[in-house]
């Protein structure tokens, strides 16, 4: 795992190689390795200085393995392994001889630990270059004293940005924060690296902190940042903030954000000792909790998901017909990717739209300096664009994405098969694949391509295979996915597939809910405390009323009575309300389109509850809210399992989570069946039934599941 060569500089250099894996991690051996090797550079006295390599080709070190994390079983375990941690690299620290890491890849958790617990730290230019902590998104905080370290370089602020958020910092990022001394090319990397500890070694120099660099700059900001940092009247501001604002975000849902304050004041008004005591109880308390077995699982559960695949064909360049925000959202992640896009739309007013919204996303890019104006101009030149067919005969793969209506796409799978022999993708939410492919020439090319908006934003993409579809679609529709940076999964056809279908009976228990006279923002409330981002309602908005009462009414037709919205729905479709993009919706909108903030009405336009004949009175508690379009959610993904709809119920986990917002922290559906036990899951919905009848007729797969006392995993 651990080697080292000693240059005739006087330079030992480690290599850090875990053997038989793509990338490094930080395991069980890996501190007591090091300290063999500290014992021998301590000892030998032709040696200057040390510098920290990786022998992976593309990575630094990605953080802590976890499937060691995974198998501990007591937080007194737990809390140990940080403890080894903080030992191991505080000799590293205090060693005499300096340190410096050279990073090429993603540093990440521990591997940003590693390289912050050196002297010094040069990295490449490269994009794939990048330092953070990603750990709060797993259910953890760092555990080896690096929030500590990095607060010592950037100060408090920014050091509580990254450790809350998991952000990303780019190489240029890290060399004007003063993390990284210098950024080279790769190739000089090793050398200029050697020659940074050579430096270091002949003139000691004492650590520049955060404070030292802003008393040394003149300006407002930087007395305003002083303020904040150096004085305990600051500090308890700064933090007494960044409490408010984590508890209104994570709404007491992910302890480890807390925990990570918590480490930052002590270290800032204690010191680093007792700050260091703090790290490592709440680690120990933070592995083995509820909240990180339940995201760790969906971490491994997307690693699974990345490794499947088969042998599709290579996509080069993709059609696009359709140019709204779908069809020029699917463009530009696309380009992104490298692919050549060839975009459709009826009328030149349509293409400007479309190419409009992919500059927009590209220049917000260069904006943040995430992209150089000349690979803006690489990237948008990739998309092309007609109001005819022309150029689509060379297309691998044709996707559309107009509007939901069967023969619509039927017709425009028709002109397609005449012009070209691409794998024909279908961006429908809810039609059937089969339908689309029913007058197909070619039915074994056409397949499903969901994606969520926006396109650019949402991680997942939901492939369906109808069940004339080739492996080779699935394949190549799965790839390109993956290319464009989804997380991809694959179920079987039929109405609203999956995404759509399991959305479809927790919105329709909003609208009863409403109908009963429960206030809107009361609904939306209760299921932002229940960890989803936005409420019902507001999602309602979002996606368009008129596109919701559509999607219903093809659900409906497929699957009956249980599906039955409450009457009063369609007057608020058929009186012209369509959400956001037209500002009439549940809630009111200025002329920019923006949700109107009044603390008194909380922005709900009140006419919605003359228009359906009721009055916003009702108490009903905020748990029932919850568990009634909760469970009517997790119901019918169980039926999707039980249907052959979903393979797996991981899949079913990762598309709730990735593609409607189902809380992380709950797992997914079929996790929060085995968190709560599937006959106490039954027993809340029966109760339901009884109350409410058909809607929440149990799912025979979870019966059965309930009577085995079985688990999902």
């Amino acid at each position: 795992m651990l080697s080292m060569t000693v240059r005739a500089d006087g330079v030992a250099v480690i290599t850090f190689d875990v053997p038989g894996e793509s990338v490094n991690t930080l395991q069980s051996d890996t501190i007591p390795a090091f300290t063999k090797l500290l014992d021998r550079i301590e000892q030998d006295s032709s040696i200057r200085a040390v510098v920290v390599q990786s022998g992976k080709a593309d990575s630094f070190v990605v953080g802590a393995n976890l499937d060691m994390l995974k198998s501990v079983r007591t937080a007194s375990d737990a809390e140990a392994l940080s403890r080894e941690g903080h030992r191991g690299f505080a000799r590293i620290a205090a060693s005499k001889k300096p340190f410096v890491a050279a990073v090429h890849g993603p540093a990440l958790g521990g591997g940003f630990e590693l390289a912050l617990a050196c002297h010094g730290r040069v990295c490449t230019d490269d994009k794939k270059t990048s330092f953070g902590f990603p750990e709060v998104q797993l259910g953890l905080l760092p555990g080896a004293n690096g929030l500590q370290r990095l607060a010592r370089i950037v100060g408090l602020q920014a050091a509580l940005d990254h450790g809350l958020t998991g952000k990303n910092m780019r190489a240029s990022r890290a060399r004007a924060l003063a993390v990284v001394d210098e950024v080279v090319p790769p190739a000089l990397l090793l050398e200029v690296a050697c020659k940074h500890a050579r430096k270091l070694a002949e003139r000691p120099r004492r650590a520049v902190t955060f404070a030292d660099r802003l008393k040394g700059k003149p300006g407002p900001e930087a007395l305003q940042a002083l303020a904040l940092e150096d004085n305990p009247l600051g500090r308890r501001v700064l933090f007494r903030k960044a409490r408010q604002l984590t508890q209104k975000k994570t709404r007491g849902h992910y302890p480890a954000a807390h925990a990570i304050i918590d480490v930052l004041d002590t270290f800032a008004s204690k010191g680093f000792d007792a700050s260091a005591e703090v790290e490592a109880r709440a680690f120990g308390e933070l592995v083995v909790s509820e909240t990180a077995k339940q995201l760790m699982g969906i971490f491994f559960a997307t690693q699974e998901l990345k490794k499947q695949g088969g042998a599709g064909r290579s996509v080069e360049k993709i059609g696009m017909i359709g140019a709204g925000l779908m069809g020029a959202g699917i463009s530009y992640v696309s380009a992104n990717a490298g692919i050549a896009v060839r975009l459709k739309d009826k009328d030149d007013a349509g293409i400007g739209r479309g190419l409009a919204y992919v500059d927009k996303l590209l220049a917000a890019r260069v904006k943040r300096r995430n992209l150089s104006r000349l690979e803006r101009d690489q990237i948008f030149a990739r998309v092309s664009a007609t109001t005819s067919y022309e150029g689509f005969a060379r297309c691998d793969v044709v996707i559309e994405a107009v509007f939901e209506d069967l023969a619509l796409k039927q017709r425009v799978l028709a002109d397609v098969e005449a012009r070209s022999e691409a794998i024909f993708a279908s961006n429908t939410s809810s039609i059937p694949i089969a339908e689309i492919a029913r007058t197909a020439k070619r039915p074994e090319n056409v397949i499903g391509m969901h994606y969520f908006s926006p396109v650019e934003k949402m991680p997942l993409l939901e492939v369906i295979r109808h069940p004339g579809t080739s492996d080779e679609a699935v394949a190549t529709a799965v790839s390109l996915g993956k290319k464009q940076g989804k997380t991809v999964i694959v179920v079987n056809d039929g109405p609203g597939f999956y995404t759509t279908r399991v959305l479809a009976p927790y919105m329709n228990e909003a609208a009863h809910l409403l109908s009963e006279g429960v206030a809107i923002e009361a609904i939306d409330d209760a299921l932002v405390d229940w960890g989803f981002p936005v409420g019902p309602m507001t999602l309602l908005d979002e996606v368009g009323m008129d596109v919701g009462a559509h999607v219903g009414r093809v659900l409906f037709k497929a699957f009956g009575s249980r599906l039955t919205p409450p009457p009063g729905m369609e007057k608020l479709v058929a009186s012209g309300r369509a959400g956001r993009k037209n500002k009439k919706g549940l809630y009111l909108y200025d002329d920019k389109g923006n949700r109107v903030r009044d603390p008194k009405t909380r922005g709900v336009d009140a006419s919605v509850y003359g228009e359906l004949g009721v009055t916003p009175s009702a108490k009903v508690p905020p748990e029932e809210i919850q568990m009634r379009l909760a469970l009517a959610f997790v119901n019918e993904a169980v039926r999707c399992l039980g249907e052959g709809i979903l393979s797996t119920p991981r899949d079913g986990d990762v598309g709730a989570i990735f593609g409607l917002g189902f809380p992380p922290f709950r797992g997914g559906p079929f996790r929060y069946v085995d968190s709560i036990g599937a006959a106490e899951i039954l027993r809340r919905i029966e109760g339901y039934r009884a109350r409410f009848g058909e809607r929440f007729e149990p799912a025979p797969a979870l019966v059965e599941l309930a009577r085995k006392n079985g688990r999902f995993y």
